[in-house]
């Protein structure tokens, strides 16, 4: 795909401002890989500063891992402020389908503002598709393959582009499809990864105003930074200090050799 092998270093020379709403549990793993991509993050929920930051920043992350209402009103009342200022937003419905109250908080959110990307596992992406409710906490229930057509319909609906996270991660717009094959087991068996990947396509949303470009981009950054941790990890434990490592040590050149994509 031309362009992508720029974006990882075009973060690194604009050092963009990534504002996440993000969850308890994520926080500081997310912040730490997108300051070892070369991002900086700020992690601000509090309503009465949600509308500076997003002014401020260079794209928003919305994931709604750990919800509250108090952190609803500060993610709508951000996504409204984002659309106001064409500030790209990239939007985790984590797991959606699994309750009433996150299936709805999902679709609040995506009818107040509609974001430029949504990165779920297939079971979130179904429950939004209303094709299914059957998500097993954050974790999906379906097979990534089978969340395609319903991303497809999803994407052609909101005009947007949709990512669907698995062993095989597909980025969709409309008809347009690309599938990224890398990645490593362990990075099933480490809490947030997900979370993870959804704010690098923030960084790259926030440098690369092709949302299907960029999106793809960022689930190479993180398929490949799994790959390499992968190759030097004995656990879990070791796996997440090898990834965030990983990540660091990325470069343009390594994407373009290592990238496992098909259009």
């Amino acid at each position: 795909m031309i362009g992508i092998e720029n974006i990882l270093n075009n973060i690194r020379v604009k050092n963009p401002l990534v504002h996440n709403i993000t969850n308890y549990v994520v926080m500081n793993s997310t912040a730490n890989a997108l300051l070892a991509i070369g991002a900086s993050p700020v992690m601000a929920h509090a309503i009465e500063e949600v509308e500076d930051m997003v002014s401020i920043a260079s794209s928003l992350v919305i994931n709604m891992g750990t919800l509250s209402e108090k952190w609803i009103d500060s993610m709508l009342l951000a996504a409204k402020k984002a659309k106001e200022n064409n500030t790209p937003f990239v939007f985790d419905p984590v797991g959606a389908g699994a309750s009433t109250y996150r299936t709805q908080t999902a679709l609040k959110i995506i009818e107040k503002a509609t974001p430029n990307v949504i990165r779920g596992n297939a079971s979130e992406i179904m429950a939004l598709v209303q094709l299914t409710h059957n998500t097993k906490g954050v974790d999906s229930t379906i097979q990534t393959e089978d969340a395609v057509i319903g991303a497809v319909k999803l994407s052609k609906k909101l005009n947007n582009t949709i990512v669907v996270s698995g062993a095989i991660d597909y980025i969709i717009t409309g008809d347009v499809i690309s599938k990224i094959s890398n990645g490593n087991a362990l990075m099933a068996k480490v809490t947030g990864m997900g979370c993870t990947s959804t704010s690098i396509i923030g960084a790259c949303i926030a440098v690369e105003p092709n949302m299907h470009l960029a999106s793809t981009a960022a689930m190479a950054i993180m398929g490949i930074a799994g790959d390499r941790a992968g190759k030097m990890s004995k656990g879990p434990g070791s796996f997440q200090v090898n990834f965030t490592d990983s990540l660091y040590l990325m470069s343009d050149e390594i994407i373009k050799k290592e990238i496992k994509l098909d259009e």
